[in-house]
């Protein structure tokens, strides 16, 4: 392996699919990764980049613990955990809102403490803490359509892709509380000690993403 080859963590499925195609326009393409098997780490022929997949969400642990130097990560990944790294470019890919959730026509309180249910703990404290709205988080992992439903909770703070979901449980989006996309991550330490083929990669990768490439 070269001095210089950019270790990237790749987040499994879908996603990883799409930024795996950007990178491979971009001139960092492994003729090895597509049907690669059991394989789990897959090196360009020369030697540029090495590519890892993993869960989405530990994408920025091993950027931030140094495992890679670069990955890609949700914003709402970034958000929620704030790792210590660079953000270097938004990739487009991915794109959602994460929302506030409940029952249509749902009219808020402000006298009341508003019951929040959510895996997002931080983004949504941040959120109402902005608005300056008294709140009870309930945190959970999964099926958080169910507690505005069963009575849980008031509304709920959660990812919107298309809304389906929420429409075949009586829920809608209420309010919109941020953006989320893929976005390119750094290690601090491998943006300086790797700076010339980090900024090469990004700087190829935004040309595509441009359309100049």
């Amino acid at each position: 392996m070269r001095a210089d080859t950019v270790n990237i963590a790749l987040p499994k499925g879908r996603l990883g699919d799409k930024v795996y195609a950007v990178l491979e326009k971009a001139g960092y393409g492994c003729p090895e990764l597509p049907g690669g098997g059991r394989r789990l780490v897959f090196e360009t022929p020369d030697g540029a980049a090495r590519y890892f997949f993993v869960k989405p969400s530990d994408v920025a642990i091993y950027v931030e613990r140094g495992a890679a130097d670069m990955g890609v990560a949700g914003k709402d990944i970034l958000l929620e955990y704030t790792p210590d790294v660079y953000e270097l470019l938004d990739f487009g890919v991915g794109r959602c809102k994460m929302c506030v959730c409940g029952k249509p026509g749902r009219k808020d309180d402000p006298s009341s403490t508003l019951r929040v249910a959510t895996k997002f703990t931080k983004i949504t404290r941040d959120y109402y803490a902005g608005l300056g709205r008294d709140i009870d988080i309930i945190h959970l992992n999964g099926s958080i359509e169910l507690a505005p439903l069963l009575g849980l909770s008031d509304v709920i703070v959660d990812i919107v892709e298309t809304g389906a979901t929420l429409r075949e449980n009586g829920l809608a989006p209420l309010a919109e509380v941020c953006d989320i996309s893929a976005r390119l991550i750094a290690n601090k330490a491998a943006y300086k000690f790797k700076y010339n083929a980090v900024a090469e990669l990004t700087n190829r990768l935004q040309a595509v993403l441009e359309g100049r490439s």
